[in-house]
């Protein structure tokens, strides 16, 4: 089968380790099954893997990829959840099991024409969704839906800060927060992606690191060490950042000063479970708020839509269809 697959590492120059052609069928342990994919969906965690980040030299070559719609074998059309994990070993939640992984770091991922998964990671696929829009949910959209909704511990009508709008976490909170009645304020150093904020449906747009005109309930965090020193000084006495990511960099000064006299908290949040994507798409159907897609390209032009991330060039998620 046709696949898109990290096969060295290469921290500067991280296309220099993407191969594309035939690789081996899937293999399909017990209670797995495999997955016709119709759409597929890229990540950082795309990117990260081609640098050398998670994963070691040894464990290449492996097939990228985290998120998947298709047809699996009984002909159902099916959303791929991405955590390969026990929820026993979580005390009930997958992402909490110390042995978990995602699609493409211990198994072969969903860049290819078919995936073998386990049978409990099939979600059905809302009628109302594409493909295409199905595939961006696994990971992104997850990742946003449990950073909004549960571990930000606020209602609708908060005022909610999303920095770096375009990445496909970002558009996600933006698109979910307004979709759902969150006051959505959201940063990002592009003013043509401060305009597409709002078309998305953020409240106001302000410009990377400034002086906001209040401060806000929570802040969504995913860049990392470029914006953190802002998040914290935007919070309200009290407010949380719910960070997922770090794009930017991981080791910001952690303002602990801040952060003690105004009692602030920091929540880490990653994925989420496969009932927050069960439910996450049927919020989609049910509201008709759909994932912003930058571009559908064919697998085979691959090389292509990673470029187009690691230049930071994306305003939503870029999308492959086999």
């Amino acid at each position: 089968m046709f696949a898109v697959t990290a096969a060295r590492i290469d921290s500067d120059n991280p296309l220099n380790g993407l191969e594309l052609g035939e690789r081996p069928e899937p293999a399909v342990p017990e209670g797995w099954t495999t997955v016709a994919v119709r759409a597929t969906a890229l990540n950082h965690h795309d990117l990260w893997t081609l640098r050398g980040v998670g994963v070691r030299a040894d464990q290449l070559p492996i097939v990228l990829g985290c998120d998947a719609a298709g047809v699996d074998e009984d002909g159902n059309e099916v959303i791929v959840h991405s955590v390969i994990g026990d929820p026993d070993r979580g005390g009930g939640d997958e992402t909490l099991d110390p042995k978990r992984s995602l699609l493409s770091e211990k198994y072969d991922g969903t860049f290819a024409e078919r995936v073998a998964v386990p049978r409990r990671n099939l979600v059905p696929k809302p009628e109302a969704l594409s493909f295409e829009e199905a595939a961006c949910l696994p990971t992104a959209w997850l990742t946003a839906y449990r950073m909004l909704f549960d571990k930000s511990g606020l209602q609708p009508g908060s005022t909610v800060l999303v920095q770096g709008a375009g990445g496909g976490v970002a558009t996600a909170l933006i698109a979910l927060g307004a979709a759902a009645g969150y006051r959505v304020w959201a940063t990002s150093r592009s003013e043509a992606k401060r305009e597409r904020a709002l078309e998305l449906g953020a409240d106001a747009v302000f410009e990377s690191g400034a002086r906001l005109p209040e401060r806000v309930d929570g802040v969504m965090e995913t860049v990392g060490e470029a914006t953190w020193a802002h998040s914290v000084k935007s919070l309200r006495p009290g407010g949380r950042i719910v960070v997922c990511g770090a794009t930017s960099g991981p080791m910001p000064p952690a303002e602990l000063t801040r952060v003690f006299f105004l009692q602030l908290s920091v929540e880490g949040s990653t994925m989420g479970t496969r009932d927050q994507l069960v439910r996450l798409a049927r919020f989609c159907a049910t509201t008709g708020v759909r994932p912003l897609i930058d571009r559908t390209l064919p697998l085979g032009r691959a090389r292509e839509g990673i470029a187009a991330m690691a230049e930071g060039d994306l305003f939503g998620k870029v999308v492959f269809t086999p």
